[in-house]
Parts: C-alpha cells; sequence; structure tokens
C-alpha cells in the first residue's frame, strides 16, 4: 500500500495599511451623497487618487477604498471613517480677524496743490 504524503501550508496575508473593521462600508451613491458631490465627480476623485494627483485644499490625498469584480471593474465600496476623513479636509477652517492700525493723521493738505479761492481771481 502506497502512502501519499500531503503537505499543509498555513498562508498568513498581512496588509501594508491596515483599514478600521469597525466603520461599515458606503457604497458609492452613499458616500458621495454624504460628501456632496455627484457620484461621477466621486469617481474622478478615486481615479485621480489611483494616479497621485487628487489635493483637497492644496494637499495631497489619497482615498482608501475597496473595488470588486474579477479584474477590478465591480462596486466601489468606502469606509465611513474615510468619508468621514475627506469631508474634515474639505472643513474651512476660518482665521481670526486680523487687526489693523488705525490710520494715522495727516498734519498737512497735502492732496491739494492748487492755490485755493475762486479761479477768476
Amino acid at each position: 500500500m502506497d502512502t501519499v504524503g500531503h503537505v499543509i501550508a498555513r498562508i498568513t496575508f498581512i496588509p501594508r495599511n491596515p483599514v478600521p473593521t469597525t466603520s461599515p462600508l458606503l457604497c458609492s451613491a452613499d458616500a458621495a451623497e454624504r460628501l456632496g458631490i455627484a457620484v461621477l465627480t466621486l469617481y474622478d476623485w478615486l481615479g485621480q487618487s489611483d494616479e497621485g494627483e487628487f489635493q483637497i485644499r492644496g494637499e495631497q490625498v489619497t482615498i482608501e477604498y475597496f473595488q470588486g469584480g474579477r479584474r477590478g471593474q465591480g462596486r466601489i465600496k468606502i469606509f465611513e471613517k474615510e468619508v468621514d476623513r475627506l469631508l474634515n479636509l474639505m472643513r474651512v477652517h476660518p482665521s481670526s480677524k486680523r487687526t489693523r492700525q488705525p490710520p494715522k493723521p495727516k498734519r498737512t493738505l497735502q492732496h491739494i496743490t492748487a492755490s485755493l479761492g475762486r479761479p477768476d481771481d
């Protein structure tokens, strides 16, 4: 009786950038609605992010998302925390009002160059 040995291998996948699993996944329509943009705009943002060309308020931003399908042509899912992060980057932080010095009074009437009086005098 021949015995064939079997080798069992354990493969452990360690992601490079671990993503939080406590945040629910949003579809692209829900994510776009929360961001206040159209779905096509979100797709454009994702494409720019993939190419490293996406900026919000002058800051380079990379968007983490999932895309299903055999060749990556399936539905897009984004973590809710990622949408919140994008919203925070879009938030305007008003700067403090600058204090101005009061204008210094001029002692002479420098803007008057003609002599005062009636022109026919």
